[in-house]
């Protein structure tokens, strides 16, 4: 073996040594010289982006230099032990510590949520449509904020009532004065109400009538009072006990002496009649007589009938020619040419009336 081989051979552990250590030292150089480079990496701290200049090569480390700590609850986009590069951009949402109230408990809760909903649905509560939530699940969350979840429930009930019925009274022309005659049965009713209840947290805000029904409708009672008055009673002398008697130089038998008779006084004209001296049938009676004072006077045929002379104590004899619908019973109405003396002649009670018969008494 030449001498060169044999150094060679002798000094190949040095050779490969020496190489060693000259690359080891050159990767040193390289990342020493990386590691003092400057880099420009965009920090988004809460929305809010910096653009931070370093010469830091650990995510960690860019943190302690400027100062952001990193809780348990907060999100990084990035491992906290990851390298960096120039223009990497790393985000980081801190949690914020809420007070969310639901169903009797409170609880705190840390979240990077933005919204009201979001940090409800990260709490898992479920929200049904009615409940209400304070504030509005689009709020922005705010740190310390507390957040409210009222469960409301609504409860529906109705009630019964019945309806009395109202006895109601008309006026029966054909019934006898002061009686009464039952005409239809009252029938009470049914009136059905629905309520609605509301509680929140179990707790009652609010009752509402919300339905008001009824099923069965009210009948009233009604019943006719009479009004009819009795017919009066006439003082009737027959022919066998009828005596002769004699006014005004005059005698006759009377064939009724109707006493406490009520005199009235009327005219042909519009106040009395309701008729002009131009109407057709201005001033001719019941009888179709034209009327005559001095003779004509109304009655009620049932008492006295038409075309039958009669003599009034204090007036003289006069001619039954007339009806009214005023007049009934033991009522004559005296006519008078004057409307003024009609109208002054008022109401007369007390007098004797003797109903002679179809002939005036002269001619007896």
């Amino acid at each position: 073996m030449s001498f060169a081989l044999r150094w060679k051979h002798e000094n190949v552990r040095l050779i490969v040594l020496s190489a060693m250590i000259s690359i080891a030292m050159t990767f040193m150089f390289l990342v020493l010289l990386y590691g003092t480079a400057d880099k420009h990496v965009s920090v988004v701290l809460n929305g809010r982006e910096t653009i931070v200049s370093t010469k830091q090569w650990v995510l960690q480390r860019l943190l302690d230099e400027q100062a952001i700590t990193i809780g348990t609850h907060d999100k990084v986009s990035m491992p906290l032990d990851g390298g960096i590069n120039d223009g990497d951009r790393i985000v980081i949402d801190q949690a914020v510590p809420l007070i969310v109230k639901a169903d009797g408990k409170a609880r705190t809760l840390y979240t990077t949520e933005k919204t009201v909903q979001a940090a409800i649905d990260q709490a898992d509560i479920t929200v049904r449509s009615q409940d209400k939530v304070s504030p509005s699940v689009t709020a922005a969350l705010e740190p310390n904020m507390t957040i409210t979840v009222t469960r409301i429930d609504k409860k529906y009930s109705e009630s019964t009532y019945d309806v009395p019925f109202t006895v109601v009274k008309q006026e029966d022309p054909k019934l006898a004065l002061g009686k009464q005659k039952l005409v239809r049965s009252g029938k009470q009713g049914k009136v059905v109400k629905r309520y609605e209840t509301v509680f929140a947290d179990g707790v009652l805000v609010s009752q509402s009538l919300v339905e008001k029904l009824t099923p069965q409708a009210t009948v009233n009672q009604v019943v006719s009072v009479g009004t009819k008055k009795p017919e009066p009673k006439v003082a009737v002398l027959s022919a066998k006990t009828a005596s002769t008697v004699t006014k005004h130089g005059v005698t006759f038998n009377a064939k009724k002496i109707i006493k406490n008779v009520t005199l009235t006084a009327y005219s042909a004209g519009l106040a009395s009649t309701g008729k002009t001296k131009g109407h057709p049938e201005y001033g001719i009676t019941a009888s179709g007589a034209r009327v005559q004072e001095g003779r004509t006077i109304a009655v009620d045929p049932r008492v006295i009938p038409i075309g039958y002379w009669v003599y009034i104590e204090g007036i003289g004899f006069r001619r039954a020619e007339d009806t009214g619908s005023a007049i009934k019973g033991n009522k004559i109405d005296v006519y008078f040419d004057s409307e003024s003396y009609a109208d002054r002649f008022g109401r007369k009670r007390g007098f004797t009336v003797y109903v002679l018969g179809p002939k005036k008494p002269e001619s007896l």
